[in-house]
């Protein structure tokens, strides 16, 4: 901590931190998002992509509110979302691994919540330059930031004296599995009331992969995240379970609404409804594994590594300490 800095005044600067860009993600976002698609139509797309890139930058320029930014931090900001973008254009041209959501929720890991949010939708923003921008960018932007910022809620402060330290890796292995099984619980939990469910009241569904895994999902994994706030262990089990159930649940529970919302715009779409959105919700369901566990096979053999040469960047030029 830099001297003269007090550290109830950065724990409580933190603290407003967070809570600002809780308010902005899923509040003010969804609503410019929702807005947008609605009000502003199809053809007016980059107006919303825009707003959300300036609401990111709030939390974030609220880092330097006491205290002048240096240029090596914000270089290590746009560095991560460059280097997302070029590595998720990599994958999505030879193999096919999301390699990219991957690299958000290793962004909101290491440098915080605030910044894996902006990071996230910095770099849908520019990777949509060269895949195709459309009404869909301000949704995948949300949807790329909210990983970055659920990984920096979800996951302990990253140390590296102790990553080198053999002993506490050997202990952090150990202790791994005891500490994500408390997330692990809660979303198997929430999954076999959502089988109980569809056992008692099948409705419409011809099958119980749905709107149920999505909904029933999302109460599973805010419960693990509140047992497990800040403590989650960073090794690769723990993060490739992680990135499976927030991408699956999160992305694609909300990619599938902006699905029925873009399309119900175009001639012959659809029109909103909850009918729609759980036909959406069925035939979307396996797309979303697929996904999901690509950028979870990516982070569990590259996350330690891209983690630890962050850390050592950080260290050596004394950023965010």
């Amino acid at each position: 901590m830099r001297r003269g800095f007090d550290l109830t005044q950065y724990e409580a600067a933190a603290r407003k931190r967070t809570a600002v860009s809780a308010f902005l993600i899923l509040g003010v976002i969804p609503v410019t998002v929702l807005g947008g698609s609605f009000l502003l139509g199809s053809d007016l797309y980059m107006i919303g992509s825009i707003l959300i890139v300036i609401y990111t930058m709030i939390p974030f320029f609220m880092v330097f509110e006491r205290r002048k930014p240096k240029a090596r931090e914000i270089v290590l900001i746009a560095m991560m979302a460059a280097l997302t973008v070029v590595i998720h254009l990599f994958f999505h041209l030879t193999v096919p691994i999301q390699a990219g959501t991957a690299m958000i929720i290793i962004s909101g890991i290491s440098l915080g919540p605030e910044a894996g949010f902006l990071i996230g939708a910095l770099a849908r923003f520019v990777c949509n330059f060269y895949m195709g921008q459309g009404p869909w960018t301000p949704w995948q932007m949300f949807c790329w930031g909210l990983l970055g910022f659920l990984a920096g809620l979800a996951f302990n402060k990253v140390n590296y004296e102790e990553i080198r330290d053999r002993g506490f890796r050997d202990e952090l292995a150990s202790r791994s599995l005891r500490m994500v099984m408390g997330p692990v619980l809660c979303i198997a939990f929430a999954l076999a009331a959502a089988y109980i469910c569809y056992l008692i009241w099948p409705g419409k569904d011809q099958t119980f992969f749905g709107w149920r895994l999505y909904v029933f999902g999302v109460a599973g994994l805010l419960g693990g995240l509140l047992v497990q706030r800040k403590r989650l262990s960073v090794d690769g089990l723990t993060m490739a379970l992680f990135t499976f159930f927030v991408t699956f649940i999160v992305y694609g529970g909300i990619m599938n609404i902006c699905a029925m919302v873009t399309s119900a715009a175009m001639p012959g779409g659809r029109p909103v409804s909850l009918n729609t959105l759980r036909i959406l919700y069925i035939s979307g369901a396996p797309y979303d594994a697929v996904h999901a566990g690509g950028a979870a096979v990516f982070i569990f053999f590259f996350g330690d590594m891209f983690i630890k040469k962050l850390e050592r960047i950080k260290i050596k030029y004394g950023i965010y300490r």
